[in-house]
């Protein structure tokens, strides 16, 4: 038995480093990660592909840890970098994606992420549960988009 638990967040920032800059950093999905809170390994499943396993979180007797795959296709000309849940892999199906704008004196970054991950608890725990996941997850995100900000000089 499992809850699900969806996430749905939505990010946007100008920052003071060339687009050109920005998009090396987000479409190079290793150097990106590199900057995520928590990310205990990340695994490269070739053809765009990567399995991402984060440290656990809880205590010693009761805790998550989430484990995913994601497929990203970088378009440079577009400014984007989409990804797509790898199905079949780990307790989370992760989407997103990244627009960068040159704005000529500031670079704009758009961040899109939804997904669901899977909790085994049983369904009368969801009430209580379902707010904790959503929470941390928002946090290691908000760290990821500070770290970023930090790489990238600032925001403007």
């Amino acid at each position: 038995m499992a809850i699900t638990v969806a996430i749905d967040l939505a990010y946007e920032l100008n920052v003071k480093a060339k687009a050109a800059d920005v998009f090396a950093v987000l479409s190079d999905v290793p150097t990106s990660a590199s900057h995520f809170p928590k990310l205990e390994k990340l695994t490269d499943l070739g053809g765009g592909a990567y399995q991402w396993e984060m440290a656990k979180v809880g205590t010693e007797k009761v805790n998550i840890q989430t484990i995913y795959a994601s497929k990203y296709v970088s378009n440079k000309a577009k400014g984007t970098v989409v990804w797509t849940p790898v199905k079949g892999v780990g307790n989370a199906q992760v989407a997103g994606n990244w627009k960068i704008t040159d704005n000529k004196s500031s670079t704009g970054i758009t961040l899109q992420l939804n997904g669901t991950v899977d909790v085994p608890l049983p369904s009368l725990m969801k009430m209580v549960v379902a707010p904790i996941v959503e929470g941390e997850f928002e946090k290691l995100v908000d760290k990821y988009i500070d770290n970023l900000i930090k790489k990238f000089g600032g925001e403007v």
